[in-house]
């Protein structure tokens, strides 16, 4: 997009870029380098757009700070060549989902609409020619964190639960403040959605003047303006629109999921799109995998593909939607995890652990007395194998890792594929038996 807007353009990056990259950079007369960073040509930039998987105490960051460039991520760039409206969705968990369902939303009601962040396609790809008239993006802490023009005309603030804490020196108001960033230019005109219950959104709505028309979510109270679940209903209301929604009717399911819900669907009203019109894209709605993903059912034991819970709150949903005694798959690298806040949830509902993961010492240490049993592995075969040992008819197994994957996988998506692609072929080879 840079290139495409008049900019001269050079891109580093210290890894190895895919065929496909090159093959477009060279394409479109663009410099780069690889398996290298040149200091001397990094630093000779006005402006640097940073991955914002690169650390700010990296040291070259450093140096490109102390020189005084502007560091900013992709959305901030790619936000100033848009007239589309923008919305804005982050939390510490739930914003993939609530993404996408905003996303299947609005398109299936019509609306030309596009999905970007840190899913779909590039943001600063989609605005090179600008056609679309709204983009549904999810966006991180990290994103935000090189953010300062971007506003978005609704944003979405799910949550903020301790995660990524090594990037925010283990300081949990530096993460906190990171998410409020989406809010930092939004104006009078613009709608704030968040979850009420949240003590750390809460806390920074009270220390913050916020000029947006604040509309919350909840759990437990009704609102004048906004959402609550009551009576197993989704109440919405805003805008002078009101949607009353049966849970039986979402696709997804658990109290975590009427939160996502609910705020997608505030996203709706905001933009004046009728009830009927929700009904029907709800109805045909599919979540991404790894999420609460039922991957396979042998001998009456039903296995869920939770990958994607790389925090202790997303464990913590995870376990509340499940009746049944669960077989809980957990392990990987920590990242700063306080497991007291499932302690309880834990002795209620988890017969077994299986860690699953190289260095296993903080689950076992902290669940060693509260879990009757726990094994350890450093495969996924086994993993599954020792989940149907453990478990019996009417069980659950559940991969809900409550840390990053990297000790034995790519990422989360190689460990739940590698989880799913192990269940079945066990159902398989229950099959030939």
């Amino acid at each position: 997009m840079a290139k495409a807007k008049g900019f001269d353009v050079f891109l580093s990056d210290r890894g190895v870029l895919g065929e496909s990259y090159r093959q477009t950079l060279l394409a479109n007369g663009i410099a780069f380098e690889e398996s290298r960073h040149t200091e001397a040509k990094i630093l000779d930039a006005d402006e640097v757009v940073k991955s914002p998987g690169i650390a700010e105490k990296t040291e070259l960051v450093q140096k490109i700070l102390d020189k005084g460039i502007r560091i900013i991520s992709e959305i901030e760039f790619a936000s100033r060549y848009t007239r589309a409206r923008m919305i804005g969705i982050t939390g510490s968990n739930g914003k993939t989902t609530t993404t996408l369902l905003t996303y299947h939303l609005l398109q299936s009601a019509g609306l030309n609409v596009g999905l970007a962040g840190n899913i779909g396609d590039s943001f600063a790809k989609q605005v090179i020619h600008d056609t679309r008239d709204y983009y549904v993006l999810e966006i991180s802490s990290f994103q935000l964190d090189n953010c300062y023009t971007f506003r978005p005309e609704v944003a979405v603030l799910l949550n903020i639960t301790p995660d990524h804490l090594d990037r925010y020196a283990y300081d949990f108001q530096k993460y906190a403040d990171a998410k409020f960033r989406i809010t930092q230019v939004m104006t009078a005109d613009d709608r704030f959605i968040y979850y009420a219950e949240d003590k750390m959104i809460e806390q920074g709505m009270d220390s913050r003047n916020l000029p947006v028309q604040k509309l919350p979510v909840s759990l437990a109270t009704p609102q004048e303006e906004g959402a609550w679940l009551e009576n197993d209903t989704l109440h919405v209301k805003s805008k002078g629109m009101e949607y009353h929604i049966a849970c039986d009717d979402l696709t997804i399911k658990g109290r975590h999921n009427a939160v996502n819900a609910m705020s997608a669907m505030l996203v709706c009203q905001a933009l004046g799109i009728e009830e009927e019109k929700v009904r029907e894209g709800l109805r045909t709605f599919k979540n991404a995998p790894h999420r609460l993903e039922e991957v396979g059912e042998i001998n009456g034991v039903r296995f869920i593909n939770d990958s994607k819970a790389t925090n202790v709150d997303s464990v913590f949903y995870a376990l509340g939607s499940y009746t049944r005694p669960i077989v809980w798959i957990a392990g990987g690298i920590d990242k700063g995890n306080d497991y007291t806040q499932i302690e309880d949830l834990v002795k209620e509902k988890v017969k077994a652990l299986i860690c699953l993961g190289k260095d296993n010492h903080k689950l076992i240490e902290f669940f060693g007395d509260k879990i009757p049993v726990i094994t350890e592995t450093q495969d996924v075969k086994e993993t599954v194998t020792k989940g149907l040992e453990l478990a019996q008819a009417g069980d659950i197994v559940l991969l809900s890792p409550a840390c990053a994957s990297f000790d034995l996988f790519k990422n989360y998506e190689d460990r739940g594929k590698q989880f799913r692609e192990a269940v079945q072929v066990a159902v398989n080879e229950g099959l030939k038996d």
